[in-house]
């Protein structure tokens, strides 16, 4: 039986048509995924789906039945639910405060929407309580908080968008089985993923959307992740991997004792301490919330460190504002490009000058030049393949990836020295992500040193020359990307203590944390 069926959908925006003609069927206990590069359109007709914009042309059927939705309790009401890419969670909420919120005539505020939860939790394995607040919660468990919400509405049919974009491998796996507990029961999942691995390994069918059209459906026991990319964007997977080494003996970046506490003296940094030499790149692994944000806020100059010392080069900068370090060549690529990387309602001209505003193109003297920053914008849209019909539009309406490959044009445009790289390629489709890589790489090549946050750990594994694991707060270990597993790192992650671990003891001279290693009886001339 079919849950969800789209036809003929085409959906059209001042100079760009999102949608055209495009067809998807989802059967009835299946988990159904939709792959497509950036600004393919996947976004838009799941919006269209939800109820939070109408088709200009095509029909949408639930079990069998035409229905127009006018807005997302409509969708709601026939069963379709949506968890976002970005959480929509409060943190200073429980967990059921969080579920309930605006479906409080459902099962009440009290004991029955408390078993309510419950039952839903066990029933899917989802293994959520009710009374924590929700900022004590890691990233999975609040996923999972996210697919409650839907189920609490009722909700046969789930549209997961981007669901294992910030999950280690192990989370990933809970999360699969989460899924494979809905599909037992009869519901249905739209996966919307870029991640062709993942894609293959939970889908029971793929279909692809290009250039805002379907180009097909795939059956994953009969595709491959290489055939996969080819119908996606018409070019093979990428790679990550870097073969030659551009490691140089010059420091650029040195972090001593850098300490950093929370109003009530916990600390969120504490003893971190690292260099990063002209063409190295540092990759730091660790599951979010471990002060990943609280290092770069450091590093930029967004939060003051109670302790310790950042030296750029010969430089010491631990005082200087965010300004004075971006004009000395520290390029940033944040995490949440929505709130520290782009003004939404602002052209696209006027967002490459953001965070630049003093420097070469976009000033003369102490005055803007908007002239010469618009030039340099066609120049960013054309050289790093950002889609878009003209640079007058706003950054919100372009897709995720689009205004990801703007931010990386505009930070490689003022050839920093020193480039902070939290999650560069969140969200890309796998040509904007090699576009990405390669960027990266080619700086290197000519003395770039790059701190790398990734929650990608085949692009950490892929692309760094050194490796450390970041939990609660501290760097507690080492590993070597040339003999690493993602399933070790991930372990590491979460804090395990398992034979890859290597104690301080053991290690070799000079070592301050304990390393990975691939394998318990791996030499010791083999360290990195």
């Amino acid at each position: 039986m079919t849950a969800v069926e789209l036809a003929g959908i085409t959906k059209r925006f001042p100079g760009v048509v999102a949608n055209h003609d495009i067809h998807l069927t989802v059967r009835k206990g299946t988990v159904h995924a939709l792959v497509g590069e950036n600004g393919a359109g996947k976004s838009t007709l799941m919006k269209i789906l939800y109820g939070m914009q109408k088709p200009d042309e095509g029909t949408i059927a639930v079990e069998g039945r035409q229905v127009t939705f006018s807005s997302p309790a409509d969708a709601i009401a026939r069963g379709i639910g949506m968890v976002h890419q970005h959480f929509m969670l409060a943190d200073n909420l429980t967990v059921l405060e969080n579920v309930v919120l605006g479906s409080e005539k459902l099962y009440g505020i009290g004991a029955k929407a408390r078993r309510k939860i419950k039952e839903l939790s066990d029933r899917y394995g989802l293994g959520v309580e009710p009374d924590r607040l929700m900022e004590e919660l890691g990233v999975a468990a609040r996923q999972r908080v996210e697919i409650l919400k839907v189920l609490y509405r009722g909700a046969t049919t789930l549209i997961l968008d981007e669901p294992t974009a910030v999950l280690v491998p192990q989370e990933v796996e809970a999360l699969f089985d989460n899924l494979r507990d809905l599909k037992a029961e009869g519901l249905s999942v739209i996966f919307i993923s870029h991640k062709l691995g993942e894609v293959l390994s939970v889908a029971d069918e793929i279909t692809v959307i290009r250039r805002g059209t379907t180009v097909g459906t795939a059956v994953p026991s009969q595709t491959t992740p290489r055939q996969l990319a080819e119908m996606m964007v018409g070019s093979e997977l990428p790679t990550p991997e870097t073969a030659e080494s551009t490691v140089t003996d010059r420091p650029v970046i040195t972090v001593d004792k850098l300490r950093l506490a929370a109003p009530g003296g916990k600390a969120l940094l504490d003893d971190i301490s690292f260099t990063i030499h002209e063409g190295e790149i540092l990759g730091i692994a660790g599951v979010e919330g471990n002060g990943q944000t609280e290092l770069v806020d450091a590093l930029i100059g967004l939060r003051n460190a109670d302790s310790g010392t950042i030296k750029l080069a010969d430089d010491e900068i631990t005082a200087w504002a965010t300004r004075k370090r971006r004009e000395h060549g520290i390029g940033y690529i944040p995490e949440d490009r929505h709130r520290h990387g782009l003004l939404l309602d602002a052209p696209l001209w006027e967002n490459r000058i953001l965070g630049h505003v003093t420097e070469k193109p976009n000033a003369k003297g102490v005055w803007l030049d908007p002239k010469a920053a618009q030039e340099d914008t066609r120049r960013i849209v054309a050289e790093y393949d950002v889609r878009t019909p003209g640079i007058d539009v706003t950054a919100a309406s372009l897709s995720g990836g689009n205004q990801q490959k703007l931010i990386v044009g505009r930070e490689m445009s003022h050839k920093p020295r020193f480039l902070i790289a939290a999650h560069p390629t969140r969200g890309v489709d796998v040509g904007a992500q090699a576009a990405i890589w390669d960027h990266i790489r080619e700086a290197r090549r000519e003395g770039l040193a790059v701190l790398l946050i990734s929650a990608d750990l085949d692009e950490l594994i892929g692309l760094s020359d050194t490796l450390r694991v970041i939990y609660n707060g501290k760097l507690v270990a080492d590993a070597d990307p040339a003999t690493v597993t993602p399933e070790e790192l991930g372990s590491a992650m979460t804090g395990a203590a398992t034979g890859h671990l290597e104690h301080p003891e053991n290690a070799e001279p000079g070592a301050d944390t304990p390393e990975i290693r691939k394998s318990p009886e791996a030499p010791e001339d083999e360290a990195r």
